[in-house]
């Protein structure tokens, strides 16, 4: 009997992290890997996430492999570490994507994509400074949307409901969900696909198999490897952020802090119209 292939694409929110099992991560998409199929359908599963990856690494490191193995399911959730780089340009996270997607779909893969929350908010980061990472998740989820769409993706919207405002989801950096919220993962995905005719196995249980950890252990990570994370971004991201701030407090004492929601709209538009210019260029040559 023919396995079915899953290759699983992204940063360490695909990889697992928050959901820790026998010395290494499971996640998500392991929990969804054994729902896909119906007893006796072996399924075959690689899970090619890199914590810290983005977009640009998944189409140039992630997707080569993914394509060479010929998965039937491909999961792309990716974003996030952009927002979080001075060197942000949603020109080009749209220009990767629609290439990851496109290859993916093109090679008659089933694709599964999602939108996530927005990094500031999960922090709990002041407004100032949380508003231009919402700003720019929210970018990043239009493109999502809007690609998922052209490339007939099965898309599931992650960024708002309880996978957000339910702190029990969240491990205690804040960024990655913990069991619960992977477990929640798995499951809303596993739904997404059963409706569209692609899951035919079980659906991934969403209670925890271990007890989530303590606060006092959540403190520790946080005074531990937390700080380690928040200073390696923080050397790329602070300067710029603390300047994206300044300018939001300027707006808002003006009262024109909606041209800065209109900018991000309109860059979106113009990635978006971007890639249907090149698509048409295309298909003029041929």
């Amino acid at each position: 009997m023919k396995p079915l292939r899953f290759a699983a694409l992204g940063d360490s929110l695909t990889q697992g992290i928050g959901d820790p099992v026998d010395g290494g991560w499971r996640g998500w998409a392991a929990l969804l890997a054994d729902g896909l199929t119906p007893d006796g359908t072996p399924v075959e599963f690689r899970n090619l996430a890199v914590s810290g990856a983005q977009t640009a690494d998944v189409r140039h490191r992630q997707l080569p492999d993914a394509l060479a193995w010929a998965p039937d399911l491909v999961s792309v959730v990716v974003g996030v570490n952009d927002t979080l780089r001075c060197t942000f340009d949603i020109r080009a996270v749209a220009a990767h994507l629609d290439t990851v997607y496109g290859a993916c779909a093109g090679r008659g893969a089933v694709l599964l994509t999602a939108c996530l929350p927005d990094p500031g908010a999960m922090l709990g980061l002041p407004g100032a400074l949380a508003r231009p990472l919402a700003r720019r998740q929210r970018a990043v989820n239009s493109v999502v949307h809007a690609l998922s769409a052209r490339h007939g993706a099965v898309h599931l919207h992650a960024a708002e409901g309880d996978l957000v405002t339910d702190r029990a989801m969240w491990s205690a950096d804040r960024l990655h969900p913990g069991e619960r919220g992977h477990r929640l993962f798995a499951a809303r995905f596993h739904a997404a696909l059963a409706a569209a005719g692609h899951a035919g196995g079980p659906a991934p249980g969403t209670e925890p198999e271990r007890p989530a950890p303590t606060r006092s252990a959540g403190l520790w990570w946080l005074a531990t490897a937390g700080t380690g994370w928040v200073a390696r971004r923080c050397t790329d991201l602070l300067p710029q952020l603390l300047a994206l701030a300044a300018d939001e407090v300027r707006h808002g004492l003006r009262g024109t802090g909606a041209r800065l929601d209109l900018s991000a709209s309109a860059g979106v538009a113009a990635a978006l119209s971007a890639l249907s210019a090149s698509a048409e260029a295309s298909r003029a040559a041929t």
